[in-house]
């Protein structure tokens, strides 16, 4: 099977220089991006069900800037007014420099990690504030190591369901015109066989992007063909680039 077009399921790189352009380009290829998957919020009244009171609170966890996005969008809606008091606690310094579309940015009420270990940084940073009432903003599908850490070292938090990632409409996509399909969320497989429950993968390639990625793969019957980060490739565009010279030489 010759590779001539590979699907990237998620949005267009912004960068000119990004290595996807240069595989393309290097190797006579076609790749498409097609993101399979996007974010909503969570409505007001949706968000008064889970019955959290926003003010109760005197910290924010963030993980994401999309947490940050709604957060404010769903105060806003609420018409809740964040005090200057608040202080934010994020993952990592990109995420907390992000809270300057929102807020003054003051070093004061805002933490982050800026090491590798985002999150153990994180949580060593919140522990010397182990008095506050942290609230914690995720989509409605969510990995468990934030909670879970934060529920070990003990502190008093509300998990907020703010965001939900939801499968999308890829009616006008012909799946079967691909050679490879790559993937870089579990979500990403469910919407693949939500919008294509006749898929038979046949000899499509599938790769993908981390570990809990690859298990969705499997868990769905599909076939794992490449996948990163490993010692080999440490990114999808390696693994890619690799995966595209034992087909075509």
């Amino acid at each position: 099977m010759k590779i001539t077009k590979i699907l990237v399921s998620q949005p267009e790189p912004t960068d000119p220089k990004s290595p996807y352009f240069d595989i393309a380009k290097k190797n006579n290829i076609d790749i498409t991006f097609r993101p399979f998957i996007h974010v909503e919020g969570v409505e007001a009244k949706d968000f008064r069900k889970q019955r959290i009171d926003i003010l109760a609170h005197t910290a924010v966890v963030f993980t994401a800037k999309v947490a940050i996005d709604h957060y404010f969008r769903i105060a806003e809606e609420m018409r809740v007014t964040i005090p200057d008091t608040m202080k934010y606690f994020c993952i990592s310094e990109e995420v907390a420099v992000y809270l300057q579309k929102y807020i003054v940015y003051r070093k004061r009420k805002i933490f982050f990690s800026n090491t590798g270990k985002r999150l153990q940084d994180m949580i060593d940073v919140m522990k010397k504030h182990k008095d506050e009432t942290y609230l914690l903003p995720l989509s409605g599908v969510h990995k468990p190591e934030v909670p879970d850490a934060m529920e070990k070292a003990k502190f008093t938090f509300t998990k907020a369901i703010l965001y939900n990632t939801v499968s999308s409409d890829l009616s006008d996509v012909n799946i079967n015109d691909y050679q490879v399909l790559v993937f870089f969320s579990p979500q990403g497989i469910i919407s693949l066989k939500h919008n294509f429950p006749e898929f038979n993968q046949g000899e499509t390639a599938i790769g993908c992007l981390g570990p809990t990625t690859a298990q969705a793969v499997k868990d769905a019957g599909l076939r794992l063909d490449f996948n990163a980060p490993s010692p080999e490739c440490p990114s999808i565009p390696v693994a890619l680039d690799k995966f595209i010279k034992t087909k075509n030489g």
